[in-house]
This record gives structure tokens, sequence and C-alpha cells, in this order.
């Protein structure tokens, strides 16, 4: 066999082994890859550095929130930089602007201490105030179970964890394009009984 035939006889034969390759060679097809998210979670910024004693309380009420919610992420604001949140500890009632509160807006969320005073559980009124941020009014009065019940539930209530009427809310708020659209002025929610 001529040398130019034996090598088209070769390259016919290489080109027909990899069409006729196993599937377990192949590249992955687009059915059996792996999906991707095209939508990412909105992360809103919170600055704490101004309320005092209710670190622990603030840590527990953001992990709540992170745990049960997948369209919003909150996130501490690094030294310097703005925060969408800003949380303060304050002598009066717990109060916090209505949002839901969107990158690059502001709502503020006040840690009264006259409501721990009364025996109302820290992390409760932490995780209840950045409810109002996201979009949450209160649900007075109602049982422990709603996390937006707020004080209604009672001083024995402990519960930091919204049900899944809060989460379903939130989610929905902050789905697709509704995270980038401005809402109107929040309102301030004062959560004295």
């Amino acid at each position: 066999m001529p040398h130019s035939k034996w090598f088209a006889v070769a390259v016919t034969t290489a080109a027909i082994t990899m069409i006729m390759m196993p599937a377990a060679h192949a590249a992955p097809t687009p059915a059996t890859a792996a999906p991707v998210s095209i939508s990412a979670a909105t992360t809103l910024y919170y600055d704490d550095t101004r309320a005092s004693g209710w670190e622990a309380a603030i840590t527990a009420g953001v992990a709540s929130w992170n745990a049960n919610t997948s369209n919003v992420k909150l996130a501490k604001a690094q030294p310097g930089t703005r925060a969408e949140i800003q949380i303060v500890a304050t002598s009066g009632w717990p109060q916090a602007t209505l949002g839901p509160v969107r990158p690059g807006g502001l709502a503020r969320v006040e840690l009264g201490s006259l409501a721990v005073t009364e025996g109302h559980d820290k992390t409760r009124i932490a995780a209840h105030e950045i409810g109002h941020n996201l979009g949450l009014p209160d649900t007075k009065p109602g049982p422990c179970s709603q996390l937006m019940s707020g004080s209604s539930a009672g001083i024995s209530c402990k519960n930091s964890v919204p049900n899944a009427a809060e989460r379903s809310r939130v989610e929905s708020a902050y789905a697709g394009r509704a995270a980038t659209r401005t809402p109107s002025e929040g309102r301030l929610l004062v959560d004295a009984p």
C-alpha cells in the first residue's frame, strides 16, 4: 500500500473510532451537565458597630434569616464600607424601617432595651426587627411560631425562626428582578406592646 493511501486509511479509521467512542469518554451534554444558577442571591450588608451588647443576638438573628432564605443573604459590612442596614442599641422599644430594603438603600434597626427589661428574648428581637427590613410587617397578635408576632407572643417565646409564610414572602420580595426595584420610603415600625 502506498504511503498516501495508508495515511488516508489511518485518518479515516481514527475519525470513525472517535465518532464511535463510548459516551463515558465524551464530554457531557447540556442535559447531563450540572445546572447553572442564573439568579444570584441579593446580598445586603449590615453595620452593628453601634449595637454594643447585642452582638450575639444579631449574629444569631442574621444566621436564622440566612439559613431560611435563598434569594437574600445578610452579611456584616467591613469597617469603612457602606451598609444598607444600620443596627443600633437604644434605651427605648425595638423598632425598624419597613422594607424590603434594596442594595444601595438604607434601613434602620433599633434594638431597644425596654423589651429586654420586660423579659423578651434578644435573639427573637433582633431577628424580628431584621424581618421588618426584609419587608415583613407585624402580625400582632400572633402565636410564638410567627416571628413577626413580636412581643404579642409573650416573654416565654424564644422563637427566632421565620415560619413558612414569612419565608415565602421574603423570598418573593427578593426573587429575580424584584430585588432591583426601589420600594417607596419605608415606614418606621415600633414594636411596643
